[in-house]
């Protein structure tokens, strides 16, 4: 991984095996490693997390989608928090900006009337609040990253002595 962190790290590669090849190689590698990760595997859509006693609230899930592709399979991952946990975050956000345009419409609009705008200073506040939720982000990717790998290392084990044409993203 490099030596800084993506918010959701993605990764894109075209190999040369079949999306069904891919799919058994797949079971094969969580089979192996099935007391480090356990996992769904769907047709087209894999599912990888820690087991349910490992977990905590920061605990990664990658998710990888293959697709044919001329040359073979295009795979695709996404290494991120669970999805109640990215939609807690997106929520605050989109909430946090909320209140904000609501401060500043009526402060403004109380500075225009000649009035006293004492409700801008929520703005700091809430500046604040945003800058604490993202360094609390931050530091649960920090203590999630060495499970980010130990979840990888089931894709490249499925991976192994299979020809890449091209890849794009970022290498867990």
């Amino acid at each position: 991984m490099s030596a800084t962190l993506e918010i959701r790290p993605r990764f894109r590669r075209i190999a040369g095996i079949t999306p069904e090849e891919f799919t058994r190689r797949m079971r094969v590698a969580l089979e192996q490693h099935k007391s480090d990760v356990c996992g769904s595997i769907n047709e087209n859509y894999f599912s990888l997390r820690l087991p349910e006693e490992e977990q905590h609230f920061w605990s990664p899930v990658l998710t990888i989608s293959v697709h044919p592709n001329e040359q073979g399979a295009s795979i695709r991952g996404l290494c991120g928090p669970r999805p109640s946990v990215w939609l807690m975050f997106v929520f605050f956000y989109a909430f946090l900006g909320f209140v904000a345009l609501i401060v500043m419409v009526m402060g403004f609009s109380q500075m225009n009337l000649g009035l006293q705008a004492g409700i801008l200073w929520l703005l700091p506040v809430i500046g604040l609040i945003v800058g604490l939720m993202y360094l609390s982000a931050r530091a649960g990717q920090r203590l999630a990253r060495q499970e980010m790998h130990r979840l990888f290392v089931v894709y490249q084990s499925a991976m192994t002595d299979v020809e890449v044409f091209a890849g794009e993203g970022e290498e867990l």
